[in-house]
C-alpha cells in the first residue's frame, strides 16, 4: 500500500491487488523517520482512478460487444501490468489517532512521508490493547473481523446513556439481552421495559432448562401478579401518573391533592372512596368531569387495588436484586397505550422515589421501543434528571427517528447495526460521538448480527463486532404461518 493523499483527517491510500483490506478495517501509517504513526480506519473502498485506465478499458473491449475470435496479440508483454493498475483500489480512510512512542494521542495534524511511510493491516487485539479497551469487568461482545474477541467493560456502561438501533431482524434485542446478563452478572440492578414479552424466559436456556440466571429473572406482568394499592401509593407518584400519563390539568390536579390528603387524614384510601370523594366534592363541574374520567382510567387499568397483600412486589424484587443482581422484566405485551403509560411512569416514579433516598444505589434502565410509551418531553428528563438519580438508560428501537436529536448527541455509547435506508442513516450519524461518513458508509454494508460499536465502550474507536450467541430462550422470534413449508 501507498500512501497517495491527505485532506484534513481523511487519508487516500493506494491498495493493489495482492493486499486485501475492507471496510472497518485498521491500518497503521508508520512514519520511521518522524517516530510517528497514524491509526486510520478503511470507511470506504473505490476503484483507483487514473488517467488513461478507463480508455484502456474502453480499448479492451471487443466491437459491438462481441467476442474476439483468435489470439491476442502482445509484443511489449504489457497487458498484465495493465491488469494489475485497472483492479487497483483506492481506500479511504478517517484517521483515529496519532501514536508517538507510546503515547496516543486523536491528533492528525502531522503529514506523513508519502515515499518513507509504511502502511500495514493493524490487527485489532493489537489496537485493544493499544488503545486499552478491556477493564476489570469484562463483557465479550463477540468477535471481530479477524476472529479476534471483542472484550468491553461494564464499567463503561455505568452512569451512560446507550443507544442500540438498526433495522429489524438484525440482533438489536439479542445485544441488549447480552448486556444486560453480563451486568446481572457483576450485580446489577436491571429494569427492562419489555414491549412484545421476549426478556421472561431469559432464565431458561435454549432447551427449556434453568440457567444461572433464573433465580435472578422477576418478571411483573401488569394487572396480574404486578399491582399497587392505593393505600401504599405516594401521592407524588401518583400525581405524576394523573399529570404525564392522563394529562390532567394543573387545577385539577390540585384539587385532587386536596382529596387524597382528606381521605388520608380519615384513612379513607381506597378506590371506592376515592370515587365517592370526587362525586362529593365542592368544586367546578369541569375539574369534577376531569377527575372521573382520570378515575375511571385507573380503576378500568386493573392495576390499582385495595389489597395490599403482594403489591410490594416491585420493591421486593428490586432490593432482591440490589442484594444480588437481577432484572425485574415488566410484561407490558397485551397491555393497552394508556395503561402502558400508566405502569412506566409508576415504575419511573418509584425508582425515583427509592434513587432518592438511597434505598437503592443505582438502576440500569432497558427501554424497548420506547416512543410507545414515553411521551416526547421525557426523554430530556430521563437522559438528564434521572440520569442524576442514577438512572441510566439504553434506548432499543428500529425507528432511529423516533428518539430526538438531542438525545443522540448525549448519547455515550451506539450500537448500530444494519441501515440500507438514507433517512435512517442520515438520523443516526448526527450522533456527537461518530463522524457521519463512517456510520453512513460502514453500517450500510453490515451484515445481519454484526454491529458497529461506537463510543465510551471502545475508546472511540468504531469496531464491527459479529455478536456472540446466547443460550437462553430469547422468545423474540417472529411467529410465521409457512414455518413448516419447506
Amino acid at each position: 500500500m501507498k500512501l497517495y493523499k491527505k485532506e484534513g483527517n481523511i487519508l487516500q491510500i493506494l491498495s493493489f491487488p495482492n493486499e486485501t483490506a475492507e471496510k472497518g478495517d485498521y491500518l497503521l501509517v508508520e512514519d520511521a523517520d518522524a517516530g510517528k504513526a497514524l491509526i486510520a480506519q478503511v470507511i470506504d473502498m473505490q476503484f483507483a482512478s487514473i488517467p488513461g485506465v478507463l480508455e484502456e478499458l474502453l480499448r479492451s473491449l471487443p466491437d459491438g460487444g462481441e467476442l474476439v475470435q483468435g489470439e491476442d496479440f502482445d509484443p511489449l508483454e504489457i497487458a498484465p501490468h495493465i491488469t494489475y493498475i485497472q483492479d487497483a483500489s483506492l481506500l479511504i480512510c478517517k484517521i483515529r489517532a496519532t501514536i508517538e512512542g507510546e503515547t496516543l494521542t486523536p491528533s492528525s495534524s502531522w503529514l506523513p512521508s508519502r515515499s518513507q511511510s509504511t502502511i500495514k493491516k493493524l490487527p485489532i487485539p493489537t489496537l485493544l490493547k493499544l488503545t486499552k479497551v478491556d477493564g476489570k469487568l469484562p463483557i465479550i461482545m463477540g468477535s471481530t473481523k479477524d476472529a479476534s474477541p471483542l472484550t468491553i467493560d461494564a464499567s463503561s456502561l455505568d452512569g451512560r446513556l446507550n443507544i442500540i438501533t438498526g433495522k429489524k431482524e438484525t440482533g438489536k434485542s439479542h445485544l441488549s439481552k447480552l448486556l444486560m446478563l453480563n451486568l446481572i452478572g457483576y450485580g446489577a440492578t436491571i429494569v427492562v421495559f419489555d414491549l412484545n414479552g421476549e426478556y421472561h424466559s431469559l432464565g431458561m436456556t435454549s432447551d427449556g432448562k434453568r440457567n444461572t440466571y433464573y433465580d435472578k429473572i422477576h418478571v411483573l406482568t401488569p394487572a396480574q401478579n404486578f399491582k399497587v394499592a392505593l393505600k401504599q401509593l405516594n401521592l407524588q407518584v401518583l400525581l405524576g401518573i394523573l399529570i404525564h400519563a392522563l394529562h390532567l390539568p394543573g387545577t385539577s390536579a390540585r384539587e385532587f391533592r386536596r382529596i387524597w390528603q382528606s381521605l388520608k387524614e380519615r384513612d379513607m384510601l381506597n378506590l371506592h372512596e376515592l370515587g365517592e370523594a370526587i362525586r362529593n366534592w365542592h368544586c367546578n363541574q369541569h375539574v369534577r368531569d376531569a377527575l372521573f374520567s382520570r378515575y375511571h382510567a385507573l380503576v378500568n387499568s386493573g392495576f390499582f387495588t385495595d389489597e395490599t397483600g403482594g403489591t410490594m412486589l416491585l420493591e421486593e424484587c428490586l432490593f432482591k436484586a440490589k442484594e444480588h443482581g437481577g432484572a425485574i422484566i415488566i410484561n407490558l405485551r397485551n397491555t393497552s397505550t394508556i395503561d402502558r403509560q400508566i405502569v412506566v411512569e409508576y415504575v419511573l416514579g418509584k425508582l425515583v422515589e427509592l434513587l432518592t433516598s438511597w434505598k437503592l444505589k443505582a438502576a440500569f434502565l432497558f427501554a424497548e421501543e420506547a416512543h410507545l410509551y414515553l411521551r416526547e418531553t421525557y426523554w430530556d428528563d430521563i437522559v438528564t434528571r434521572m440520569r442524576h438519580f442514577g438512572i441510566f438508560t439504553t434506548f432499543i428501537t428500529n425507528q432511529p427517528d423516533t428518539i430526538r436529536e438531542n438525545i443522540y448527541r448525549q448519547a455515550d455509547n451506539i450500537f448500530l447495526f444494519n441501515f440500507t435506508n438514507e433517512h435512517d442513516l442520515e438520523v443516526v450519524s448526527r450522533a456527537a460521538r461518530v463522524d457521519a461518513e463512517t456510520v453512513k458508509s460502514i453500517a450500510r454494508d453490515l451484515p445481519p448480527h454484526y454491529c458497529l460499536t461506537l463510543g465510551k465502550v471502545v475508546k472511540d474507536f468504531p469496531m464491527v463486532v459479529k455478536v456472540k450467541t446466547l443460550d437462553v430462550k430469547t422468545m423474540g422470534e417472529t411467529r410465521l404461518f409457512f414455518k413448516n413449508a419447506d
